[in-house]
């Protein structure tokens, strides 16, 4: 037991470390309409949201114009009823196009990935490279946060950004009601910055950190926290990397990360409990798989990558209210945390197994985190209706401070098992909109069109 508790427990100190960096892999989903009501799975249930995803959907539309959003309706068979996606999909590599074929054969129903890529195949567009799915780009031709919407942001006169800087503590007016401003670190110097409205959206461990580091005589137990779920119910998704190899097979593939099989996501009609998606990846590097087994030599983890076809296993993780963020009385930022539905996670990693053997690969390699896994983390602030279960209503407004919002992650009360950055763009859309409306008095946009040739050529 003991070893177990020090396993999953993970340290970080909020004021000397870098913030983590987390690299877009662009994978673009809605969740699928089933995420949002309560699901039945091996280890447990999988809660309903306050919205449906009829809610959702406009903001899922403008999400995906917003992030140039690659795809192809109609073939996923766990997809929501919609129309086309703004641009159309990454077409597949001769390789990964006849693993396309081969799955059709065996009664599966592989799809396009949703993409958020910026004019591939244009001058000045992406150049469909090998380091897309864990490096930055250089060219920054990803659908990203950065390129999307802050950088076209700051061209705005009235918006400033400031780098090299920590939100150390939210202060509250003396009702405890409002903030009245936030505590800053910057260039090792702290001021006050007030503002009529707060918006938080550092992410669910810092988001939480944040909260709880912000406690005072009207908020004892952190800010926010009247239901003491700030900082529990902390959710990573059960992610295990896949490789197919294959001796005599060199995988000329450059782009690989376009196909996904969802074959294995809902609750089968013989009663099989709902396993996850599978996805295919980025290339491997060598150097990635030496840092995961440092014995042999470089070049020969060269070798076994270009013999490889690399897949992604994800599976949802349950709410657990034992699984937090905590913050420590030196402010170092602990993560309790201890998979859950495993059972599920070993199905569908051993069903892709099987795949990849019938497609004909000696050698299947499966690599896994486990609990020091933080793939899509969410669910530490979630939402709801009922301020005794939930820290934000359903627009992300904090039920006990009244100009005090949350736009990440956090609210998630499910993970589900689909990349979450669209429906957390979806949301902050639909919060933007809520917000102009209660609080600024401007009527709810009505969306955008973003505009590219209507051709296009992909290397």
């Amino acid at each position: 037991m003991a070893r177990s508790a020090r396993a999953r427990v993970q340290a970080v100190h909020p004021l000397l470390r870098r913030r983590e960096h987390q690299v877009l892999g662009q994978v673009l989903y809605r969740l699928r309409r089933e995420d949002f009501a309560a699901t039945e799975h091996v280890d447990g249930t999988s809660p309903a949201w306050p919205i449906n995803y009829e809610t959702l959907e406009p903001y899922y539309e403008r999400a995906e114009q917003l992030y140039q959003v690659r795809g192809q309706h109609g073939i996923d068979p766990t997809e929501p009823s919609r129309g086309p996606f703004p641009f159309p999909a990454v077409p597949h590599a001769p390789a990964v196009a006849a693993i396309v074929e081969q799955l059709k054969a065996f009664g599966l129903h592989p799809s396009p990935l949703p993409l958020g890529l910026l004019r591939p195949g244009a001058p000045d567009g992406c150049v469909l490279c090998n380091t897309c799915n864990s490096f930055p780009c250089r060219i920054h031709a990803k659908s990203d946060a950065e390129v999307c919407c802050v950088n076209p942001a700051l061209r705005t006169p009235t918006v400033s950004l400031w780098t090299k800087a920590l939100a150390r503590r939210l202060l509250t007016d003396p009702s405890g009601r409002r903030v009245e401003a936030v505590e800053v670190e910057r260039n090792g110097e702290v001021s006050r910055v007030e503002a009529p409205l707060v918006i938080v959206s550092c992410g669910a461990v810092n988001s939480a950190a944040l909260f709880l580091r912000s406690g005072n005589a009207k908020h004892p137990a952190g800010l926010a926290n009247s239901s003491g779920l700030v900082g529990r119910r902390y959710m990573a998704h059960l992610a295990t990397m896949m490789q197919g190899f294959h001796p005599f097979r060199v995988n000329d593939t450059v782009f690989q990360k376009t196909v996904a099989l969802n074959d294995f996501y809902l609750r089968g009609a013989d009663g099989r409990p709902p396993l996850g998606q599978i996805q295919s990846q980025g290339r491997t590097h060598g150097i990635m798989a030496q840092t995961v087994a440092p014995w042999m030599p470089l070049w020969a983890y060269n070798a076994w990558v270009a013999r490889g076809v690399d897949w992604l296993a994800m599976s949802e993780d349950l709410p657990k209210d034992d699984n937090r963020v905590t913050v420590e009385p030196d402010g170092r930022i602990r993560v309790h945390y201890e998979p859950n539905n495993l059972a599920a996670h070993q199905r569908l990693v051993g069903e892709m197994k099987r795949i990849l053997r019938r497609l004909g690969f000696w050698v299947v390699m499966a690599h896994s985190h486990r609990d020091r896994n933080t793939t899509h983390q969410c669910g530490t602030m979630c939402f709801g209706t009922d301020a005794t279960t939930s820290v934000l209503d359903t627009f992300c407004r904090t039920h006990d401070v009244d100009n005090l919002f949350v736009v990440d992650a956090s609210f998630f009360p499910s993970s589900a098992a689909v990349n979450p950055g669209l429906t957390i763009a979806a949301q902050a859309l639909r919060v933007a909109d809520h917000i102009k409306a209660t609080h600024l008095g401007v009527k709810a946009s009505s969306g955008w069109q973003t505009r590219e040739p209507a051709t296009e050529s992909y290397r």
